[in-house]
């Protein structure tokens, strides 16, 4: 199956979301997306977050997958074999950060792929991905990370204390409340800082035009 790209990948915009508090807070630069539990909607979320962004923000904006889904972005856009985030954070000898970060011209923000998952073993640490972030600030006003689900692995845990805010995304009549609670417990006790949510694929019992009225 030929990869996707992105001129081809349809970028949907969230039922909902309150997430305007990115674009007012001048400290807010790099902004993780994760879920309670999977199918929650996190790539969308990430995909259309970074388009808004990068449509109305004066700043460069960057897309960063550090899913390791097998349905993740990097793998839909055939570039696992490309060199990304994790070699950046955990190889002896890390390649550039300019010979990693993907250019599609359309939509208007770059990308940097998840990179060469199947030659690293270790995990996530502190220090390269603050090094990293620091890297990416320089040139970014915005780095929006495509993370996955808070219960997948605990790297996802250590990613979010790393960034600047953590939003949740929960998908509409699949996630339980108390599920969605639990998660963002979890981000809280382990010191991330929640920002925002986002629902996803909300479903109308009546035209949505009567709810945004009610």
């Amino acid at each position: 199956m030929a990869a996707a790209t992105f001129a081809s990948l349809e970028i949907q915009t969230p039922t909902e979301s309150n997430l305007a508090v990115t674009v007012l807070d001048q400290q807010l630069r790099v902004i993780l997306l994760t879920a309670p539990n999977g199918n929650s909607g996190v790539t969308t979320s990430s995909l259309a977050l970074a388009n808004e962004l990068a449509r109305t923000s004066r700043g460069r904006v960057l897309l960063l997958d550090t899913s390791l889904a097998d349905n993740s972005l990097t793998r839909r856009l055939g570039l696992e074999q490309n060199p990304g985030f994790l070699d950046l954070v955990l190889a002896e000898q890390p390649p550039s950060l300019a010979s990693c970060i993907e250019h599609p011209g359309a939509p208007g923000f770059d990308f940097l792929p998840l990179g060469r998952r199947q030659q690293y073993s270790e995990r996530l640490t502190s220090q390269p991905l603050r090094e990293l972030f620091a890297a990416l600030n320089e040139a970014y006003r915005f780095v929006i990370v495509d993370g996955d689900p808070v219960y997948s692995n605990g790297d996802i845990l250590t990613l979010s204390t790393q960034v600047d805010g953590v939003v949740l995304v929960v998908r509409s009549e699949e996630t339980r409340w108390e599920v969605a609670q639990a998660a963002a417990q979890r981000l809280v006790q382990a010191e991330a800082k929640l920002i925002g949510s986002v629902f996803n694929a909300r479903k109308y019992y009546m035209p949505k035009w009567v709810y945004d009225r009610l």
